[in-house]
């Protein structure tokens, strides 16, 4: 497993996970559930991770399809 991007921006995420969905990557978010732990602030990003195997066709979408996350 790779991490793909992190990121704070939910609406990003929400694309990313639809798109690649559609493309038929799988998806696993990490740290979705810290925000207990940070007190709802966003400061951690969450990452997006794929399996190794979709982990160019992931980055491919993310670059050519999408906005720049780091934007």
């Amino acid at each position: 497993m790779k991490e793909l991007v992190r990121t704070n921006d939910a609406v990003f995420l929400s694309w990313l996970r639809a798109t690649l969905a559609d493309a038929g990557v799988e998806t696993f978010v990490f740290d979705q559930f810290t925000s207990a732990v940070e007190g709802s602030i966003g400061a951690l990003p969450r990452r997006v991770m794929v399996a190794d195997d979709d982990f160019d066709n992931a980055r491919r979408i993310m670059t050519t399809e999408g906005p720049d996350p780091m934007s």
